[in-house]
């Protein structure tokens, strides 16, 4: 019965993010729903085994997401 509920639940989306030195090259990556915590880390559009030890391509970058929490507060007057 377990299995026939998890066809109908939205599974948590993977996002992919880098981690970068302080020189901007890639030292690390990670495929989660929510952003990692600690400095460096950036969401990338994909993961490039690649961009390892090298700057990030400019393209490569997301823009940050906003929170849902953050999208969904009252207006106030």
């Amino acid at each position: 019965m377990h299995f026939f509920w998890s066809l109908f639940m939205r599974k948590p989306a993977h996002r992919h993010f880098a981690l970068l030195d302080q020189q901007g090259r890639c030292q690390a990556f990670k495929q989660c729903s929510l952003p990692p915590v600690g400095n460096g880390w950036v969401e990338v559009e994909e993961i490039r085994l690649s961009w390892m030890h090298h700057p990030l391509p400019a393209r490569a970058r997301l823009s940050p997401r906003i929170s849902r929490s953050l999208q969904r507060q009252p207006l106030t007057a």
